[in-house]
């Protein structure tokens, strides 16, 4: 989809900053400064206005970029996405970061759960160390870790990039630094341990003013009951329990919460995910957001599949695929 180019970077700045030195990241991953480009809506009415599918970048895009790290979301937005998703939680002293696992282990040089480092501790990290372009996973030859040492400066980092786009991000940076962009955000545990970072995502949304540009969910239902008292206004999107009631037990989703997210693959029911599905989902009034939890789903003809499904949006893990899938498909329904 177009986007509209706000910010640019001269490319004899770009010259400047590259330098003359060697980088070990490959020739075919290196990327030129980010460009900062506009969406095409921020907020959620907006987005949801726009007659076409949407599609998010699922933790910055996770199997092509390094794992909800600055880098990643700024490729994301370079691919042309329209939402970016995140999962937040606090650091020891409070801090409202960007981590899918509660643990750093599985991305990061750093062990530990996430609630008892202090984000210093955190900022250290290295959250491309186990990155590689097949999978984020720790028994790949040491050559496939394409990032690892950026974050620590042993290597030169992609042009455009420094070792800090390498790290686990204060949430609010992200957010305030693509303001036109709308965010999906999971609160990640269970209640009550995830309740202080719902207190703190509420007020970090409203600080920020975005409120409504923000969709907020959960796994655990008794999370999102709780964040709707802290932030009335802010679009939710039901957690796990509810999501099976509707399907299975055809039980309402409460508090009008119109945006379902779906996993292709869910442990505690099996969603089939078909034409069936969709036309009931729309018929009741939802929206259907998909997450493709299954890999078979996570490249353009999976993504073209589920777009012929008439499904509402994509959480993508590989942002570039997504969008081309994406215009062709809007092609073809101008075409028909």
């Amino acid at each position: 989809m177009k986007r509209i180019i706000i910010s640019t970077i001269a490319l004899s700045v770009l010259a400047a900053c590259g330098g003359s030195s060697s980088s070990s990241v490959p020739d075919e991953i290196a990327t030129t400064t980010p460009i900062l480009v506009a969406p095409e809506a921020t907020t959620v009415a907006d987005n949801l206005a726009l007659g076409r599918p949407v599609i998010m970048a699922h933790a910055s895009g996770e199997n092509v970029h390094p794992h909800s790290t600055p880098y990643g979301y700024a490729e994301a937005v370079k691919d042309g996405v329209d939402i970016l998703d995140f999962d937040v939680q606090l650091t020891k002293d409070g801090v409202l970061v960007v981590q899918h696992n509660l643990d750093v282990d599985a991305g990061t040089d750093g062990t530990g759960n996430v609630i008892d480092i202090t984000y210093d501790q955190v900022l250290a990290l290295d959250n491309a160390y186990w990155f590689t372009k097949d999978c984020t996973c720790k028994d790949k030859p040491a050559a496939d870790y394409i990032f690892r040492g950026v974050r620590t400066a042993k290597i030169v980092p992609p042009r455009g990039y420094t070792a800090e786009d390498f790290i686990i991000p204060k949430f609010i940076d992200i957010a305030t630094k693509y303001p036109q962009y709308m965010l999906n955000i999971e609160i990640k545990d269970v209640f009550p341990a995830a309740i202080p970072a719902a207190k703190e995502l509420a007020r970090i949304l409203q600080e920020i003013g975005a409120n409504d540009r923000a969709v907020v969910t959960s796994f655990d239902d008794k999370v999102i009951d709780e964040f709707r008292k802290l932030a009335p206004t802010v679009e939710l999107s039901p957690g796990r329990a509810n999501l099976v009631n509707w399907f299975v037990n055809k039980i309402p989703i409460p508090h009008g919460m119109r945006i379902l997210q779906i996993p292709t693959a869910e442990p505690a029911v099996k969603f089939e995910l078909n034409a069936e599905f969709v036309a009931r989902a729309h018929a009741e009034g939802f929206i259907l957001w998909i997450w493709p939890s299954d890999s078979k789903w996570e490249n353009t003809a999976g993504y073209t599949e589920l777009l012929n499904l008439k499904i509402d949006g994509i959480n993508a893990a590989n942002p570039a695929q997504a969008m081309t899938a994406l215009d062709a498909f809007v092609a073809s329904q101008s075409q028909s």
